[in-house]
């Protein structure tokens, strides 16, 4: 199956985290990649490397904000690419967290991506993908689309990201 989180509200990671426990404890093989998070971003990335060890990928270069970096932007999105497509053969689903955040700002090229959505269905693999932007092309692809819709959000009152809580 192909399932995508996707809107403009919290909890798309949060989301394919709980995906992947589930599928996890249910005994599947599940790896996890992230576009565009540093390594050391998020409080996931602790318990999912404990969790999965070498079938969790995190290389992003954090928030795209300076078209200056595009280019080490898209090397470390090419790498991502590169171990999913490595790894997707030796597991049951493949969890590639803000693929649609890299695809929008043009990060993850559409072909790649259309690949993997491709693979997924070669293989017989699940494939999670999250993030803003779910192209319609995707939406006719998939089976489970959910999309996040921000109800209130204490940002817009002018607090910060908390730990734990957004990251």
């Amino acid at each position: 199956m192909i399932l995508v989180y996707t809107g403009k509200g919290k909890g798309k990671t949060s989301a394919a985290v709980g995906q992947t426990v589930r599928a996890h404890g249910q005994g599947l093989k599940v790896a996890f990649g992230q576009f565009m998070k540093r390594p050391d971003q998020a409080g996931e990335q602790t318990v999912l490397s404990e969790i999965l060890q070498e079938r969790f990928f995190a290389c992003g270069k954090g928030f795209f904000r300076n078209e200056n970096a595009r280019a080490e932007h898209r090397k470390a999105s090419e790498e991502v690419v590169q171990w999913a497509e490595a790894i997707f053969p030796s597991v049951d689903m493949l969890v590639l967290d803000e693929s649609l955040y890299a695809l929008g700002m043009g990060i993850l090229h559409e072909a790649e991506l259309r690949s993997l959505v491709a693979k997924s269905m070669e293989y017989g693999k699940h494939l999670v993908l999250t993030g803003r932007g779910m192209p319609d092309w995707l939406r006719d692809e998939a089976d489970i689309v959910t999309e996040m819709t921000e109800i209130k959000h204490v940002f817009h009152e002018g607090q910060q990201a908390r730990k734990g809580i957004e990251y």
